[in-house]
């Protein structure tokens, strides 16, 4: 199991890499926080092959991890963790629905787009976690419709209070793989620099 595990974790390294992803500057996260590097799985659907891929490890951790009779529905965080949702639940055969960052001003004006029971219980899925300010609201507005939340899925944790947060919430994180994991196995892989791994493990230590 161990070394299924690393070798996911080598695999989405490698896509990483390869579509180019990961970028260093100055970010201006989704939480406003600022960053110099970028994590950018939103282009992961951009290529087929990597797309593939990475749903195919998002199934793997969800079946290791959670266990599949663990929750009713899967529902995907806006914007990046909605394509890779909807893909998971089509491979696990689990109904999907998507939360709006807002409530829609016409229509049905509700925030989940989709269908929910009250006491359904619903496994969350984000490309990755920063602070969970994200994950966090969209488990609001699932709870407020009867849905419930004791797990969320992610590719990577940027090791930045995330976890912490979701577990104030009573939701336990799922992750393939640490930032510092993916630095560490970058630079020893040559494609980052010391000063890039430096870069990534100091952002770390300032959550």
């Amino acid at each position: 199991m161990e070394k299924e595990r690393e070798e996911m974790k080598a695999e989405l390294c490698k896509i990483l890499v390869k579509i180019g992803a990961l970028k260093f500057g100055a970010f201006k996260l989704a939480g406003g926080k600022m960053s110099p590097y970028y994590i950018d799985l939103r282009i992961v659907p951009s290529f087929p092959d990597a797309f593939q891929k990475v749903c195919d490890l998002y199934v793997k951790l969800i079946k290791t991890d959670v266990g599949t009779n663990n929750f009713h529905r899967i529902a995907g965080i806006p914007t990046a963790g909605i394509p890779f949702a909807s893909i998971v639940a089509y491979h696990l055969k689990k109904p999907f629905f998507y939360i709006r960052e807002r409530i829609k001003l016409h229509g049905r004006g509700r925030r989940i787009e989709g269908i929910i029971m009250p006491g359904d219980r619903v496994l969350l899925i984000d490309d990755l976690i920063t602070s969970g300010k994200s994950l966090r609201n969209a488990a609001t507005a699932t709870r407020a419709e009867g849905g419930v939340i004791s797990d969320a899925a992610v590719l990577v944790d940027r090791e930045e209070g995330g976890k912490e947060n979701l577990a104030k919430d009573n939701i336990k994180l799922h992750y393939l793989l640490k930032v510092s994991e993916a630095a560490d196995k970058l630079y020893q892989m040559g494609t980052i620099t010391e000063d890039q791994l430096k870069t990534i493990l100091k952002q770390v230590k300032k959550k």
